[in-house]
């Protein structure tokens, strides 16, 4: 029998990069802050996942890693087993506990099947019961003629129609639709809620046991994310403050745990010979140092992105256009709302251009000066979502919240 406490489940497969797991931690947070009596499990890939906190009632189970090779091919991260035998263990662990957990609300993060179709087996589990099975999207996935071609070959859209309840995407459709162009059918498209972007917060109980880089003196952020594809930017960022041919803020670069140790090392020497910049290999706490920034430089990952309007700071951004256009667009929409500037990568020869926009950053505007409003009431939406899943099947719930525009 189904527990009286309600309790979400929430997959994130975690591949590469940290993106996944901070949306879902930050929902999972909101969450059982709005409501008390909720309880959210976390199934993650991600290597790093216990480096971070968790409020009361949040906890996660790591499932084996793995990790995309040069070539597109999957491998496990750390067992001495075939990808075959890895993605059959987490597929079995998922379906698993979604069996013995019984979910209210099971939210699938970003990819659909799961990672290699892992997660279908537990879709078609839940199919007929009565947990809501919800899909969450990011703002923008890809471009719309490659994400169609990827999820026709995945054989996302039949479980788009008959697996999922509704699909909810974590942006606004006056910035951008991640779905037009699919040629989604009708009752698929009445199943999309878009929430809106999540705003981030600096935790009361983060510690203070990391201390800023230069005290009191104001300083420029620099975050890759997780790193794993940053060397570009960092590269850059670093050769602008080698040249030293304009004075320059302080900036501190948070290089990212995927970060490979070669490039860390190289880094870490050249910084060491700059008196303005210092390095750290990574914070579970990026978000103190974001408050304490006078500016950010990043590139476009949607954390990033949400972090930016969050805390409200004058930004740079330099997108990745491989293996996927999704910071590009995301970025590109950004500067033409007036929320920030982009510097093209394939400018990254250019030392010139680097040092110009990394002299002009303090002096600009920072995202509220665009006017924009109601961009970040993502996280109000879905706790009030949620509230109404719980009424509709007589779990508990604490007070509902009004969703933004209904």
């Amino acid at each position: 029998m189904r527990s009286q406490s309600p309790k979400i489940l929430i997959y994130s497969h975690d591949t590469f990069g940290l993106g996944h797991l901070r949306r879902c931690r930050a929902i999972a947070h909101s969450l059982v802050g709005h409501n008390s009596d909720l309880s959210v499990l976390i199934l993650s890939g991600s290597p790093i996942i216990g480096s971070f906190d968790f409020r009361t009632h949040v906890d996660f189970i790591r499932i084996p890693g793995v990790i995309k090779l040069r070539n597109g091919e999957y491998t496990s991260l750390s067992l001495s087993i075939d990808i075959e035998k890895t993605l059959e263990i987490r597929s079995s662990i998922i379906e698993h506990t979604a069996s013995i957990f019984e979910p209210d609300i099971f939210l699938v993060d970003k990819e659909p099947l799961g990672l290699r179709a892992e997660v279908r087996p537990t879709l078609e589990m839940l199919k007929g019961t009565d947990t809501r099975v919800i899909l969450g999207l990011r703002d923008v996935m890809d471009d719309a003629t490659v994400l169609e071609d990827e999820w026709t070959r995945k054989g996302v859209f039949p479980a788009l129609e008959e697996l999922y309840d509704e699909i909810w995407v974590y942006g606004l459709p006056n910035v951008y639709d991640p779905l037009t162009g699919l040629g989604l059918a009708p009752h698929v498209t009445q199943k999309v809620r878009f929430t809106g972007y999540l705003r981030r917060h600096l935790s009361k109980s983060q510690p203070d046991v990391e201390p800023l880089p230069f005290g009191t003196d104001p300083f420029i952020l620099v975050t890759p994310g997780g790193g794993g594809d940053g060397v570009e930017v960092v590269d850059w960022v670093l050769r602008a403050y080698e040249s030293y041919e304009e004075p320059l803020f302080p900036a501190l670069i948070v290089l990212g745990p995927f970060m490979d140790a070669e490039h860390q090392q190289q880094f870490t020497a050249r910084a060491e010979q700059l008196r303005n910049v210092k390095v750290m290999r990574f914070t579970p706490h990026i978000e103190r140092f974001m408050t304490h920034a006078m500016a950010i430089v990043g590139m476009g990952g949607y954390n990033t992105f949400c972090e930016i309007l969050s805390f409200d700071k004058p930004t740079l951004l330099v997108p990745r256009v491989v293996p996927r256009r999704e910071q590009s667009i995301r970025a590109g929409r950004a500067e033409e709302s007036g929320l920030l500037r982009v510097l093209p990568i394939e400018h990254l020869s250019n030392v010139d251009m680097m040092t110009e926009a990394l002299v002009a950053l303090p002096k600009q505007d920072p995202p509220s000066a665009a006017g924009h409003t109601g961009l970040l009431g993502g996280l109000d939406v879905i706790n009030a979502r949620v509230d109404d899943i719980l009424s509709e099947r007589g779990a508990q719930t604490g007070p509902a919240l009004a969703v933004a525009g209904e």
